[in-house]
Order: C-alpha cells, then structure tokens, then sequence
C-alpha cells in the first residue's frame, strides 16, 4: 500500500507515531515542517539545524538471506555501514536500502518523514553509538509535515532499539 501524502494521511501517521511514543514514556516535541522542505538536507539548510543534531531513520533490507529487514538511525552527518556494520548487526551476508515502496509499507510513512516509531510492522530500530552523544536530535515525525525533537536518552526507552557502535561513519 503506497501512501499519498495528505493533510489527512499526515494527521493519521503522526497519529500512530505519537501514541506508540506515548506508550513507552519517550518525550518528543512535535516541530512543524514545510512537506517541500523535509529531506534532511534542505530541512537543515532551511532551519538551520547542525547536520549532526539532526538524525535519519532509514530501513534496510536483505538481500542473502532474503526477508530481514530493520530501521537505522544515525546522524545525518554519518554515512551508514549497511555492507560491513549493519549486516554484522542483523547477521545477514548482504544487504541494502530498502525502496521507496518498501519503506512505505513496512512503515506506514512518508519518505522524508520516517522515524523511529509507529510502524505498520514491528522494526527492530538499530541505533548508531554516536547519535547517543548528542544533547538532542531531530528525527522524522512520520510525515513530510513534522519532525520530532527528543534527547537521544529517550530512544532506550522503546522495545524494539539497540545501539550498535560504528553502525555509521562520520562523513569525511
């Protein structure tokens, strides 16, 4: 099922995010966002967010064995690990990012909007080491709409996350 974006699928999906982080007692802060402007590089540019408070969640896919699959948050200042650091972490011998179609139906979100919560299907959510150094950071609100600001301390606090460390490398 491919989701359009819409003010009415936008207030669904932000729907489902938030009361999956309620669930867990994550606090975030809802943060507006132009749709046109969600793409982490324009939406740092635009608000003048630092890159590197600023993390992707971005859902992987294996491709030996086949049917794995699981979401990765690291700095958007990071490049992720997926042939080395991600596999290692799934014990899988490949993998690669996920379709656009993929991603939507495993998340039930808009690309440029995914996050850490609020899948149509439990995700394990790995976590790269670094993203926990940060005071807070910027992920996806599910929807092109929003973006959510948490301290990273909150992501322990879900079910489905564990930190790997090098699961991304700084961009040189």
């Amino acid at each position: 099922m491919v989701h359009e974006a819409s003010p009415q699928n936008d207030v669904e999906i932000e729907a489902r995010v938030r009361a999956e982080l309620e669930a867990h007692g994550v606090v975030a802060t809802r943060l507006a966002c132009d749709p046109k402007l969600a793409d982490t590089e324009d939406f740092c540019r635009h608000y003048g967010v630092d890159p590197g408070d600023s993390a992707n969640t971005i859902v992987i896919a294996s491709k030996r064995p086949k049917g794995v699959v699981a979401a990765c948050l690291a700095l958007a200042d990071s490049r992720l690990d997926v042939n080395r650091a991600v596999c290692q972490a799934l014990g899988i011998k490949r993998a690669s990012f996920a379709s656009a179609e993929l991603t939507r139906d495993l998340t039930g979100q808009l690309i440029g909007g995914v996050t850490i919560a609020g899948y149509n299907q439990p995700l394990e959510l790995l976590v790269d080491a670094r993203v926990l150094t940060r005071e807070s950071i910027i992920v996806g609100g599910g929807s092109r709409s929003s973006k959510l600001r948490l301290a990273p301390a909150q992501l322990q606090k879900l079910p489905h996350v564990r930190v790997v460390e090098g699961l991304a490398t700084p961009r040189g």
